[in-house]
């Protein structure tokens, strides 16, 4: 019987006794937090781990334990160029990895950006949906044909992806009133979406995609909110929760953050993950859209499994980085 694994499942829980030489693996965002401790787990298990950063100097440094676990247990790290803010970059980080012909397992699109400011990338997008969705986008398309038969695409999304849906119709919010948690909902709603339609498209050679949140963490993804809005969202959600006769609202480590990311990655099957949204080291069910943030434990949006709802991401997507991708 298989084991069962929840909130409280670190990395090395879900990978006791996981094998992974042999196995190549992209994980991108490894200058910090769950991209660092993804990586090391996995390179500790004999995987041989690629991890992409747009800061080299700061990657290095914070994958010095990556590593020196992946040295010491038969797997291997090395480090590429990727600023997903920029699709000159994007372009040139995949054109590499095409040049050099290695396939991949498993590609963890874990980097992105929470809650900035209003801004844009280098290509004028809005800075969260343009780096968190559209960077990704174009990457792992252009490395599509890396992944071959029995591997997987896993996206990190967030429970934020409740506070909104996208927007196909401002996705730069040029005629939307800007706020930061909507555009950051707009994005991880995004993740999963492309999650769904590349899992379709790809599903018949074998290849799957799943979505996943890691759970509330506190990292550096944090950093451009203001001092106390963490705080106060949390006492909001715990008011919600306490009236409905439900625990505090309780953040994780960063290994039972990433715990979700290796499980959807390397010990899940690939047809129990494929095209899902999973949290807790398993599969969510869908919840009604009416239901306040603060009572939901768990639970993906309807809006953001839509097939229909995918496939227009998709071809807006290819219409704005012009690029299309079959």
């Amino acid at each position: 019987m298989a084991h069962v694994f929840g909130a409280t499942s670190t990395t090395e829980e879900v990978l006791s006794g996981v094998d992974l030489h042999g196995k190549r693996i992209l994980v991108t965002g490894v200058s910090a937090g769950l991209g660092v401790e993804t990586a090391r787990s996995l390179a500790a298990h004999g995987a041989q781990v690629v991890g992409a950063a747009r800061d080299l100097t700061k990657a290095k440094k914070a994958t010095a334990e990556v590593s020196k676990d992946a040295a010491a247990n038969g797997g291997s790290f090395e480090l590429i160029e990727l600023d997903l803010a920029s699709l000159k970059s994007v372009r040139a980080s995949a054109d590499t990895l095409i040049a050099k012909g290695k396939g991949f397992d498993v590609v963890i699109a874990n980097a992105g950006v929470m809650a900035t400011p209003f801004g844009h990338t280098t290509d004028g997008f809005e800075t969260q949906f343009g780096t968190n969705h559209l960077g990704h986008f174009v990457f792992v398309n252009r490395i599509a044909s890396l992944l071959g038969s029995g591997s997987r695409l896993i996206n990190l999304s967030s429970s934020g992806h409740r506070f909104a849906n996208v927007d196909l119709d401002d996705p730069n919010f040029e005629r939307t009133e800007y706020v930061p948690f909507v555009s950051y909902g707009r994005s991880k709603t995004a993740n999963i979406l492309f999650a769904v339609a590349f899992d379709q498209r790809h599903r018949k050679r074998g290849v799957r995609a799943a979505a996943v949140h890691p759970g509330g963490i506190q990292t550096e993804l944090a950093r451009h909110m203001p001092p106390g809005q963490i705080e106060a969202m949390i006492k909001q959600i715990n008011e919600q929760a306490a009236a409905a006769g439900q625990g505090p609202f309780e953040f994780k480590t960063i290994p039972q953050g990433s715990a979700t990311s290796v499980w959807s990655g390397v010990v899940a099957t690939a047809e129990e993950i494929g095209g899902r949204y999973c949290e807790n080291c398993h599969v969510s069910d869908v919840v009604p859209d009416d239901v306040p943030l603060g009572l939901l434990n768990e639970g993906v949006r309807a809006y953001a499994l839509d097939p229909k709802n995918a496939e227009a991401l998709w071809k807006k997507s290819e219409e704005l980085v012009g690029e299309s991708f079959n």
